[in-house]
């Protein structure tokens, strides 16, 4: 090899050195994204902090400075990590999928904190500020953690009732004729009533008003998880039996290690339907006889005029639910990690 044959090689190796490097620093460069998420929150501790508030009815809304606070707070921390560029580590990555909702949030935080506590356009006590949440959570934080730990004993009563039966009756219809032929009709006649619609019922004949929320709530799972394992055992192909049958296999080995493996999928399915009904019917029947639970907390807000409380307590409801959903998640994935990633949340 000649020596500017040497010297071109050479030349375009370096030339790819830096080419990479340039790539490299471009992935590992400043998060605009984030920056720009920095600038919309510090906008909003600005706003928060200078603007004064207006009064109406009382002399000012509490927290007020600490809300301003913790949006500079962080605006500074989102500012950091996005100048870090990877030297940030695992948290950026972790936010950086999220940016544009780290834009988003505190503008609509700004929007809403302008509509109520800067002009008063939304009127009060209907509406209340962010900070109003802060306040909440700090001063009833009591009350509202026993209420959440109500509800979700509650729930996890009722949903484990419901989904038991549900599961148990819908493999014994979708496995056996006769019991299709008496059971299918009850639970398509019955089972499309909505859950609450009993509730007179529930309480007149439950030893307690704890009992008749659980059955309830049972009611209202058992029904999609009943109609979904039915479908899943029903729909199983013919030729799996089959081959069991041809190596030995017994009754009831068809029916634990073939037809109820093989509609697991549409079991979680009922499962998270069943869930989502679960939460309708438990705030029904809290709201109608339990002594405490999420449900309760909405209607003594609402009875004190109380909003902030409510829209606190329905925060924290939502983060449950979801919380709940994700675990079940967690569980089929799990369970099911031959499907993970075909149904998502």
């Amino acid at each position: 090899m000649t020596t500017s044959t040497t010297n071109d090689v050479l030349l375009r190796a370096g030339q790819a050195g830096l080419f990479d490097g340039v790539r490299a620093s471009g992935i590992s460069g400043i998060w605009r994204t984030g920056l720009l998420a920095a600038a919309t929150w510090l906008l909003l501790g600005l706003i928060t902090l200078r603007w004064p508030n207006k009064e109406v009815g009382f002399s000012d809304w509490a927290f007020t400075d600490e809300f301003g606070y913790a949006a500079v707070a962080v605006a500074v921390l989102l500012a950091v990590l996005a100048l870090s560029g990877d030297r940030a580590g695992r948290v950026a990555q972790l936010l950086r999928p999220a940016g544009q909702w780290l834009v988003a949030a505190p503008l609509l935080l700004g929007i809403w904190e302008i509509l109520t506590a800067k002009l008063g356009v939304l009127p009060t006590p209907f509406f209340a500020p962010p900070q109003s949440l802060i306040e909440v959570y700090s001063e009833d934080w009591r009350r509202l953690g026993i209420s959440t730990g109500y509800s979700l004993r509650l729930l996890v009563h009722g949903f484990a009732a419901g989904g038991l039966v549900g599961f148990l009756v819908g493999a014994t219809i979708g496995w056996s004729r006769v019991a299709g032929y008496w059971v299918h009709p009850v639970l398509r006649f019955l089972g499309p009533v909505p859950a609450s619609a009993l509730l007179p019922l529930a309480f007149f004949f439950a030893p307690s008003s704890y009992a008749a929320a659980v059955f309830l709530i049972a009611l209202a799972t058992s029904f999609p998880v009943a109609v979904l394992t039915w479908s899943g055992v029903a729909s199983v192909n013919k030729s799996y039996y089959d081959v069991a049958r041809t190596l030995g296999a017994s009754e009831w080995f068809l029916i634990l290690r073939v037809a109820i493996p093989a509609a697991l999928p549409q079991v979680f399915v009922g499962l998270f339907m069943g869930l989502g009904a679960a939460f309708s019917v438990l705030v029904t029947a809290e709201m109608m006889g339990v002594k405490a639970g999420l449900g309760w907390y909405l209607q003594w807000a609402q009875g004190w005029a109380a909003y902030s409380n409510m829209y606190a307590a329905l925060i924290v409801m939502a983060i449950l639910c979801s919380s709940l959903i994700t675990l079940l998640f967690k569980v089929r994935d799990r369970a099911l990690s031959w499907q993970k990633g075909t149904v998502k949340w």
